[in-house]
């Protein structure tokens, strides 16, 4: 697979740290020549060194993916670096304090709607606008919903409402890139074990309000499965996958 994706163009969202930096690293192993983003510059060019990417191979663009004008020129800069996009993986997100939902300020609300919800839009817009317009027509987004889109965790209504509504963007994107060749699906992941889910090593809140450690799994392993799901041919389409931490308490009566 790495000889036929070796021309092809990825872009991973929040691409410093975590989930992001391995899905990176799995993609340029594969093969692709990659575009890191996210808010942070140093953590960019630093992702990119600890990958073994360089100048040739690896692009890394400061943008906060919930503002337009920084998304437009992010791809601006895709474009005149490598001329095409062939997967766009929507990883950027945060959460907001795990409060009681009636004291979450609308700007902290709004943090979150912006960065998980309205930055995948975005860059889904651009990404389309590219792979529209290239030869060869096409290409594929993988959104990252969490495990969050399926059950929430308590006092967690900011991420898990915006990765309910990933779902939604997903489907409509894959129903409406069918004629154009382009193919969307979603990865869910339960406890990669990176620094978002510190806490969840030293014991965090369970539906039944006890607290408890919960298992995590290498970040890489979630690397790889983005990389499954970007080689795929675009005949063919993962529209959803679950990876997680096989213990971890998700499957269950909580």
């Amino acid at each position: 697979m790495m000889n036929l994706a070796k021309s092809k163009v990825a872009l991973v969202t929040g691409a410093g740290t975590g989930i992001g930096r391995a899905a990176a690293k799995a993609l340029l192993k594969g093969g692709y020549q990659v575009v890191l983003t996210g808010r942070n510059l140093g953590k960019l060019e630093k992702a990119i060194a600890d990958i073994g990417g360089n100048q040739s191979n690896c692009l890394a663009v400061a943008c906060d993916v919930g503002k337009p004008d920084e998304v437009k020129k992010l791809f601006a800069a895709l474009s005149n670096q490598f001329g095409r996009i062939d997967v766009l993986f929507n990883n950027a997100g945060m959460g907001a304090p795990a409060i009681p939902m009636e004291d979450l300020s609308y700007e902290q609300w709004m943090n979150v709607v912006n960065a998980n919800l309205c930055g995948a839009f975005l860059c889904s817009q651009e990404a389309i606008r590219m792979m529209k317009a290239q030869s060869p027509q096409g290409g594929r987004i993988i959104n990252n919903g969490s495990i969050s889109a399926h059950a929430p965790r308590p006092m967690s209504a900011p991420y898990t409402a915006t990765k309910h509504a990933i779902s939604g963007l997903t489907k409509t994107i894959a129903l409406d890139g069918r004629p154009f060749n382009i193919a969307c699906g979603q990865i869910d992941i339960g406890n990669a074990a990176t620094e978002m889910t510190e806490r969840m090593a030293a014991g965090i809140m369970q539906a039944d309000q006890s607290i408890k450690v919960e298992p995590r799994m290498d970040v890489d392993h979630v690397g790889e499965a983005v990389l499954h799901m970007a080689q795929l041919p675009l005949e063919s389409n993962i529209l959803s996958m679950t990876i997680m931490a096989t213990n971890m308490p998700f499957v269950g009566r909580g």
